[in-house]
């Protein structure tokens, strides 16, 4: 059986069989391993590196993923039989397509970029939650300061407010206990000036030898 490789390119090749009658087994066994030259000169299945299995029903296949510039020894059999030297080829890959290297060149550009953008955007996020942290915890922090002024504040309002209120009230009570043992009938004569229309009623006046006189009250009359 005669095989032929066509479309070969760096990293590609198409090889094509005949069917094969005597063949009864469910698929072939394509074979192929790099650097023929320093490879056994046995076909053993052992032998070669790597081994695709498609169905009979097939003849052609395309072989990817080799290496550009490099010399490879490629069998095709049946499933349980070992190459003989008829069922193999040996050719050799071109050099590496510029396309393909530049679809290389761009999935790693974009692969590094994307990965770049991953760790950017956990740095970003990692470093605006410590931010919004310490934002709230000093905001938090500032609104317990101004409670505890303002507590504080209200607490020696209330204190100032309840001295002078003592201090007011006991200086008033100092100053009707000296108006009265300065003037025990001050209070009557204050009362009588209100009241102008009460005249002419006896007074009793109260005097250090507790003797009790009659005072008729003189009124004039206020228009």
């Amino acid at each position: 059986m005669g095989i032929t490789i066509q479309n070969i390119t760096g990293n590609t090749a198409v090889v094509i069989w005949p069917k094969m009658a005597s063949c009864v087994d469910s698929f072939y066994s394509i074979m192929y391993h790099p650097n023929w030259n320093n490879m056994l000169s046995s076909y053993s299945r052992k032998s070669f590196q790597k081994e695709e299995r498609v169905p009979t029903s097939r003849s052609s296949f395309v072989v990817e993923n080799l290496t550009p510039l490099t010399t490879y020894i490629m069998c095709v059999t049946c499933q349980s039989a070992n190459p003989s030297s008829d069922q193999c080829r040996v050719f050799n890959t071109l050099e590496r397509d510029p396309a393909s290297a530049s679809n290389t060149k761009k999935e790693l550009a974009l692969g590094i970029w994307l990965t770049s953008s991953i760790l950017l955007l956990i740095i970003a996020a990692i470093l605006l939650y410590g931010c919004l942290h310490l934002l709230c915890r000093r905001r938090h922090e500032r609104l317990q300061e101004q409670n505890r002024t303002s507590k504080q504040d209200h607490e020696e309002a209330w204190t100032k407010s309840v001295a002078y209120t003592s201090e007011e009230f006991s200086r008033q009570r100092q100053q009707m206990q000296d108006t009265e043992e300065k003037h025990p009938g001050g209070i009557q004569l204050a009362t009588i000036i209100e009241n102008p229309s009460v005249c002419n009623e006896p007074v009793t006046s109260t005097s250090q030898s507790r003797e009790q006189v009659p005072v008729t009250r003189q009124c004039s009359a206020i228009n």
